[in-house]
């Protein structure tokens, strides 16, 4: 598996969102990207999985370009699970979690994608829930079948747009774990959108730090996230210490300092 990204621009109007992005060949890994609002980051992930088309340059998945693949074809190769909506279906967890095999299956599903689905499930901790209506669960469940719904399609990129959103600490400290570890052992690129940058710091190999539909800067987390980034890219003040070897952010409010409100 390779991906590789040259030039990348894209634009809704005359206005760029996103501009000159460019990145090398990554291994198997999890990489998150991070940012403020409106800085392009979900419009590069639907650049690499073709939802949108550049207005410049190219994505190259196995040194083709992405526009040459047929949606089917490039599902086998591309899962992606957008961002928790109210989206509900009126079907079994387990139908719903089925519909990621549907790159791999000609039209009937088999008794390997049943146990492909109830693996993932399991991985999850979600097997209690299959044979519930996918549209009585909560939104932290909601995110974590639609997890399982990628992660079934066996694709050797993984796009995941905020798959912690909906999740207690607890569960996203978890569903985190899981993906930086399947990356690693199943060899699998997991790209993920966050807005919490302590979670992405401690579990990411790499991350990308947007600013303004460009790349800021990208390398490990105690590369990226520093004081100054933080402060450049999101206008905050920060302090950071090293716990375990991981950045950790710790957020400064003049307005509540000592001697403050």
């Amino acid at each position: 598996m390779s991906l590789v990204i040259k030039d990348l621009g894209f634009s809704y109007t005359d206005t760029p969102v996103l501009k000159n992005i460019c990145i090398d060949d990554f291994e198997p890994q999890l990489i998150s990207i991070l940012g403020p609002n409106g800085v392009g980051k979900s419009t590069l992930i639907h650049c690499i999985n073709k939802i949108l088309t550049p207005t410049e340059g190219t994505v190259l998945i196995d040194d083709v370009g992405v526009t040459e693949y047929s949606f089917k074809e490039l599902a086998k190769k591309v899962g992606y699970v957008p961002c928790s909506s109210s989206d509900a279906f009126p079907l079994t967890v387990i139908d719903t979690v089925m519909m990621g095999r549907h790159p791999h299956s000609n039209r009937r599903s088999t008794e390997s994608d049943l146990e492909k689905v109830y693996g993932v499930l399991k991985t999850l901790g979600i097997t209690g829930l299959a044979m519930r209506s996918f549209d009585e669960l909560s939104a932290g469940q909601h995110q974590k079948v639609m997890l399982a719904r990628g992660l079934v399609q066996e694709p050797q990129i993984l796009l995941l747009d905020e798959p912690t959103a909906n999740l207690d600490i607890k569960h996203q400290m978890e569903v985190t774990r899981i993906l930086r570890d399947l990356s690693h052992d199943n060899g699998i690129l997991v790209v993920m959108i966050s807005h919490d940058l302590n979670i992405a710091a401690k579990y990411s190999d790499k991350v990308i730090l947007m600013h303004e539909g460009e790349i800021f800067a990208i390398g490990a987390p105690e590369e990226v996230l520093t004081e100054e980034n933080i402060h450049e890219v999101y206008g905050v003040e920060s302090r950071i210490v090293i716990d375990e070897g991981r950045p950790h952010l710790i957020l400064r409010d003049p307005e509540y300092s000592s001697g403050g409100k």
